[in-house]
């Protein structure tokens, strides 16, 4: 059984082809999918997609790409995190990739969204592009190691994926790790701690190969776990049970529901 630790199957080029996607995810022995959110006006019909799926879960934040929306508040935030489904806080995090210039109202958002994660303890899902070490800082400084979460779709070093670690992160890998330019990548791979690794696909981007290029679902989240059984040399089924173990550990909620159902 594997999972998709990161998806977003609720847009528009996926959601069309869900009875195909959760078809597929079947096939592929892909139990359980967390639909990620980004904004909050699209949230209210992310929640209806997952209510609708029994594999599907989700998470409520703003991604910090996001400049022109509806800021959050963490009572926000504190008040959707309540729904059975809801899982995590995000995703959240920075990006000094994408845009430029004073940045401060995604350092605050950022914030906001740890500090609403602490409140209803709820782990969170961090999203950093040239922005490790302004990521971190802020993780120390608002006591991110408090409900720990996952760093997702991780393209940083091995020094930032150990000092996440240190404050009770788990390290995803998406399909970027089975890019032959991402050897850096793979190295991280190969030194990571079994019970601190995730899988994910980020769908519908960065299709592993040999779908690079192409859509991506969380069908194929198996090829990000050949990968990396490749290349630390040891069974798929080591990666299958390791990354799966740690998704239900994280992200508990979803046993407690589970078992109570």
């Amino acid at each position: 059984m594997f999972v998709d630790s990161h998806c977003h199957v609720d847009f528009p080029t996926l959601i069309e082809q869900m009875p195909d996607i959760l078809q597929r995810m079947q096939t592929n022995q892909v139990s359980h999918a967390l639909c990620v959110s980004v904004n909050l006006p699209d949230w209210p019909a992310l929640i209806g997609l997952v209510e609708c799926h029994e594999p599907l879960w989700a998470s409520v934040g703003v991604h910090p790409d996001y400049e022109d929306t509806v800021e959050p508040t963490v009572s926000d935030l504190v008040e959707r995190s309540a729904h059975p489904r809801v899982v995590a806080i995000g995703e959240t995090g920075l990006d000094y990739f994408r845009l430029s210039g004073d940045l401060d109202w995604q350092r605050e958002r950022f914030r906001c969204h740890i500090r609403a994660a602490r409140e209803c303890g709820l782990p969170l899902i961090i999203h950093t592009r040239s922005s490790a070490e302004d990521t971190l800082r802020l993780m120390r400084e608002e006591g991110a190691h408090e409900v720990g979460g996952v760093m997702h779709c991780f393209t940083e070093s091995w020094e930032v994926a150990q000092a996440a670690m240190e404050m009770n992160f788990y390290i995803s890998f998406s399909g970027i790790v089975t890019f032959k330019s991402a050897q850096a990548l793979q190295d991280v791979a190969k030194k990571m701690p079994l019970n601190r690794i995730l899988i994910e696909t980020d769908s519908p981007y960065l299709a592993p190969v040999p779908y690079r290029g192409k859509l991506n679902d969380p069908s194929k989240v198996i090829h990000v776990a050949e990968k990396i059984a490749e290349l630390r040399n040891c069974a798929l089924a080591e990666i299958e049970l390791a990354s799966t173990e740690n998704f239900f550990n994280l992200f508990s909620k979803i046993n407690k529901i589970t078992h109570s159902i």
